[in-house]
Parts: structure tokens; sequence; C-alpha cells
């Protein structure tokens, strides 16, 4: 965002610091032509509107790029960024057709009632009754991958198979889905399976005004019983910014009415939705608050009552690596007894184990489903994942360290290089500050910093920045902007991929003063 009167005014400052006339040192001469040619090559890059487009867009890859010559000299930066935005589209498609986008959902439902309800009365004299039983009673897997045929069209392929105490089946889908203009798309679907027969689908989706949708789905299922058709629409409306309001008419199998509204902000997730229909009727609200921390933790409960009965959920999730998500719900209801659920996503694929565990409700067992997984994954956390992840990091840093190791070195040396041209100028500046009592930087240090007890085994990587701090002190002030203070003259980045942070101990009008500032954070001082 610099105008071209500060970019002037800092080649003019860069210019004064770097010229080669001004070192009279054979090694220091040779030092300045090089700082002084890059300064030169960042000034007529930065000065010519259609190259500093360019550079903003590509970086300096997009310099050495071919093409760039045939782009009209009369283009604006707007425009070039719009030809490389819709260059950008050009490649996300080609990206697009040769993803399958897989989705995948395992569920295993296991029966551990012999847990608790194996203490009542009617149990003590069963044979063999010492040891409780656990089976898994049901089983369901499905997944999908979508081929991309044309920019408009994609192809969905998608199959289930179920099992629930012995007995199952399954089926297969194939959608097609086309989508028609920038305000909706349609979908044509066939399916068969070993419990139903063929099926075929139509879904649209239309936007009628920015702020509203419409969804409708229509299905002939056709079985042994003959045809039996379906349809669903569904009406959306945003209602501000972060409310959604939906009403939905289902009729066929079973028919129903629902009205729901919908709020999600970025700190929480509110549901109340009311339904009247066949054979189920029910009114159901939930909250979810998220935390705004870097596990992602969310804790989130509900209530749903209705014809079948009263259930109350709890529950939480929290994210415990870069692509996985780990949750659990207990579910307290009535007639339908106690269940921990315990869900796990991973990238595009989800694992959801639902555990029954008894019939009734029994504080025994409401206990042991919340304490349990809490203790369970708190110890796996502190014993498994937690050096799991660290040792990926240290790896994963190690990499990176050795793939920017010459460029590190090269940065390196530039900047030892830049602070020993920079000492005449700091020598002047500081006196000259010194006279009116301004602003001196005693010391100043840039890099890693360890200040966390839990973190005392770590080793600190710092660099002394107190000459280049020095240096761009100008009318008894220093501003930094928003941006890494390793590109900085004078600076270098001393532990790459780690967190970074600038300690500046400063003298202004007599007073010792000290400011500690996050790497991309934007510094001003004196401060007010």
């Amino acid at each position: 965002q610099a105008s071209q009167d500060e970019l002037k005014a800092a080649y003019r400052r860069l210019c004064m610091l770097y010229h080669p006339d001004k070192h009279r040192d054979p090694e220091l001469k040779t030092q300045a032509e090089r700082l002084f040619n890059l300064v030169h090559q960042a000034y007529e890059v930065l000065s010519d509107p259609q190259t500093r487009a360019i550079y903003d867009i590509y970086g300096r890859r997009g310099l050495e790029m071919e093409g760039w010559e045939v782009v009209e000299r009369k283009r604006t930066a707007a425009e070039i960024r719009e030809e490389f935005e819709r260059l950008q589209r050009e490649r996300e498609e080609r990206r697009l057709q040769q993803r399958t986008n897989p989705k995948g959902t395992i569920s295993v439902g296991i029966d551990a009632t012999d847990l608790f309800d194996r203490y009542d009365e009617e149990y003590e004299d069963v044979p063999g009754s010492s040891f409780p039983q656990i089976e898994i009673n049901k089983m369901h897997i499905s997944q999908s991958i979508e081929a991309p045929l044309t920019s408009t069209d994609t192809a969905i392929l998608s199959g289930n198979l179920s099992t629930q105490n012995g007995n199952g089946g399954g089926s297969i889908n194939l959608a097609l889905r086309r989508v028609t203009s920038a305000k909706g798309w349609g979908e044509l679907e066939f399916g068969a399976g070993d419990l139903h027969g063929p099926l075929f689908g139509l879904k649209i989706f239309r936007n009628l005004t920015p702020r509203c949708f419409i969804t409708t789905n229509c299905a002939l299922q056709f079985s042994s019983r003959g045809v039996r058709p379906g349809l669903t629409t569904v009406l959306a409306r945003n209602l501000d910014k972060n409310t959604m309001g939906y009403l939905q008419w289902r009729w066929g199998i079973q028919s129903a009415m629902n009205t729901s509204i919908v709020r999600d902000t970025k700190t929480s997730h509110f549901t109340v939705a009311m339904q009247l229909g066949i054979p189920h009727s029910f009114m159901m609200i939930s909250y979810q608050h998220k935390f705004q921390d870097e596990d992602q933790t969310r804790v989130k409960g509900s209530l749903k009552a209705g014809f079948f009965g009263t259930i109350v959920e709890y529950g939480a999730e929290r994210k415990i690596s870069r692509h996985s998500v780990l949750g659990a719900t207990v579910s307290v209801g009535v007639p339908q007894g106690v269940s921990l659920k315990i869900k796990l996503n991973r990238a595009s694929q989800t694992y959801f184990f639902p555990v029954h565990l008894t019939d009734q409700l029994l504080p025994s067992a409401v206990f042991y489903a919340t304490v349990g997984p809490l203790v369970i994954y708190f110890a796996m956390h502190r014993l498994v994942i937690k050096p799991y992840l660290r040792a990926q990091k240290e790896r994963e840093l190690e990499k990176q360290r050795e793939s920017t190791a010459s460029d590190i070195l090269q940065k390196k040396q530039e900047a030892e290089a830049a602070v020993r041209l920079m000492q005449e100028s700091v020598r002047r500046i500081i006196e000259a500050e010194e006279a009116r009592m301004g602003l001196i930087v005693v010391n100043a240090w840039y890099g890693k910093f360890v200040n966390d007890n839990s973190k005392k085994n770590e080793k600190v990587k710092v660099i002394d920045v107190t000459v280049p701090l020095q240096c761009l002190v100008k009318d008894s002030k220093l501003i930094l902007t928003e941006a890494s203070k390793a590109g900085l003259p004078g600076f270098y980045d001393p532990c790459v991929g780690e967190e970074k942070s600038l300690k500046v101990l400063y003298q202004f009008r007599g007073v010792l003063h000290q400011v500690m500032s996050a790497d991309n954070e934007a510094l001003r001082i004196p401060k007010q």
C-alpha cells in the first residue's frame, strides 16, 4: 500500500546508506555495490505500476515468467489482477478435473448394555454372567467420489453397505450434476439396491434472491409393493448476516413439515427447530460454544422432545492434529436410555462409534459416559498425541530448514554486510538523538524467545538487531508496518518456521523503556 512518495523516500535513504562511493574499504565497497544493486532493482519494479502489480500477485517468480512482455503497457494494475485471476481460474478448473474429492463414513454400533444391566437381580442366577458381554450389533459403510466431466458437469458415484444383527444390504447410486448458471444447478440421480428396487430422483437448487434460495428433491422408489413417490422442498432465507431461517415440507415416506432457525457466529452456533409429521413430531433446541484456541475446542448441548420421548445430549469436540477432529457426545433419553457417541473426522473421512450403555436412566452410566472419555482423552493427549505432534513438527521444521539453508545463509551474509555499512550512519543518528534527548535503541533482539516455564528446555534463537533498528529511527520515531520483520535491512530469519518476536530496550527523554512485538505486528515507538 506504500505510495510513490513513500517509495522514493525509502529509496533515497537506502541509496545514501549503501552507495559504494561512501565506503573506502574495498571489502565494504564490494558489499555496498551488491546491496545498492538490490535496492535499485527493487525500486525499478515498485515504481512501475505494471511490474508492481505483477510482483504483488506473483512475487519475484512472476517477474521471471515468460509472456508478460505481450501484456499491453496501458493496462492498469486492476486489469493485470483480473487477467491473473482468469488464468488462475483456468488452472483451478484443470486441477478440478483431476480431483475425485472422496468422502466416506464408517459407523460401528456397539451394544454395551451388559456393563450396567447385568447388575439387575435377573442376572444373578444366569450361568456364565461373571464377565460382561460387549458386542457389535450394527455397521454402516458409505463412500462417494466425484468426477468433474466439464467445468459445469460433475458425476458423483456413491455406495453404502449396512448390517444389523446379522441382516443387511447395500445400494449404489450415480448422480449427474450440472451447474446451469450462477444462480442454480440441477442433479439427476439413479440408484439400485438389494433391499429396495430402482430409484430415480431429480434435485434442483435455485437462488431466488441474493438472500433466499430453494431446493426441491423429487424421487420415485420402485419396490415389490409398487412405486413410492417422494417430494422434499426446502426454502431458506438469510435473516441477517449470521442467521438463516429454513422451511421444509416433506411428502411421501415419513411426511412432515419442519421449520428451523440457525444462528452461526465466530463464537457460537444456535439452532431451534420444530417438526410436525408422521410418525415423529418434535421440538429441538441446541447450542454450541466455539472457543478461540488453536485446538478449535467446541462444547455443545441440546434438548429434543417429541412423541418418541425426550433426549438430552451434551458433548465436546477438539482438533487433535492438522486434519483430525475428535468428538464425544453423551445422549440421555426416555425411553432410549444412555448412549455414548464417539466421532473422528479425518480429512473427508468420518468414523462414528455409537455405544449403547443401558436402556434405563442409570446415574452410574451417565457418570462413566461423561468422565471415562475425558480421562482417556487427556491421558492419550499427554502420552501419545502431544509427543507425536511435537516430533512431527520438528521433522517438518528440519525439512524446511534444509530446503531454505542456502537462501538463509545468503540472507544472513547480506544482513551482516548491511550492519557493517550502517555503522557510520548509526553513529550520526545516535549523536543527533542524544542532542535532542530523543530515541536511542539501547538493545534489540529478534527471533524466538522462551518465556514459558513449560518450554524451558527449548533453545532461544535470537539475533542482535540494535544497529539496524537504530538506523530506521527518524525524527525520534521508529515505525514498523504489519509485515515480517525478517525482511528489514540488517535482519534475517534466525529460526525458520517458528514463532518470532522483536524485543526492544530503548531510551526516550532519558527514561528506559522496553517493548515486545510479534513478528507480523505493527510497531510504533515511543508509545503514546
